[in-house]
C-alpha cells in the first residue's frame, strides 16, 4: 500500500524527471541551432535575450549566470561586431549592451530557428501560457 507522502514523492520524482528532460531537449535544441549560425549556445542564449539595451547584470541574470560569465560571452560577440556597450544614461559605472544592425539581423534569424520544431512547439499557445504559469509559480526570480 502506497502512502500519501509515498504517492508525493513519486509525483515530484516523476515531475522533476519531466522538466529535467524538457531542459535538456531545449539546451540541445539551442545548441544545434546556434551551430548551424556559427555560435557558441551561450552566444545564441545572449542574443536571444537581448530585447533590448540592458546592463551586463541584466543580461546575466537573463542567461541565469554569472556576470564575468556573460561578459566573456559578450566580449566575443563584441568583437564580432554584433554587440556594443555604451554609456549607461544614468549609472556612469554601468555599460548599456545594444545589438548591432547585424547582430539585430542574426538575432531575428536564430529566433526564427528556435521556433522550428521546438520542444515546446506540440502545446498550443495557451497550453505554452499554462506552463508557463505553472513554472513560474515555482521557479523563484533572482
Amino acid at each position: 500500500m502506497t502512502t500519501q507522502p509515498d504517492a508525493q514523492a513519486i509525483a515530484e520524482r516523476e515531475l522533476c524527471g519531466l522538466v529535467t528532460g524538457l531542459a535538456h531537449q531545449i539546451a540541445d535544441h539551442v545548441r544545434q541551432r546556434a551551430v548551424a549560425l556559427g555560435l557558441t549556445a551561450a552566444q545564441a542564449t545572449a542574443l536571444r535575450e537581448m530585447t533590448g539595451p540592458m546592463t551586463m547584470r541584466e543580461l546575466a541574470e537573463r542567461m541565469s549566470c554569472e556576470p564575468s560569465n556573460a561578459t566573456f560571452v559578450i566580449d566575443k560577440l563584441e568583437k564580432q561586431g554584433l554587440v556594443e556597450r555604451r554609456a549607461h544614461p544614468t549609472d556612469r559605472r554601468a555599460k548599456h549592451l545594444f545589438l548591432t544592425a547585424e547582430g539585430g539581423a542574426l538575432r531575428d534569424r536564430l529566433l526564427e530557428l528556435l521556433a522550428q520544431e521546438s520542444p515546446l512547439a506540440g502545446l498550443s499557445l495557451e497550453q505554452q501560457r499554462t506552463l508557463q504559469d505553472l513554472l513560474v509559480r515555482t521557479v523563484p526570480r533572482r
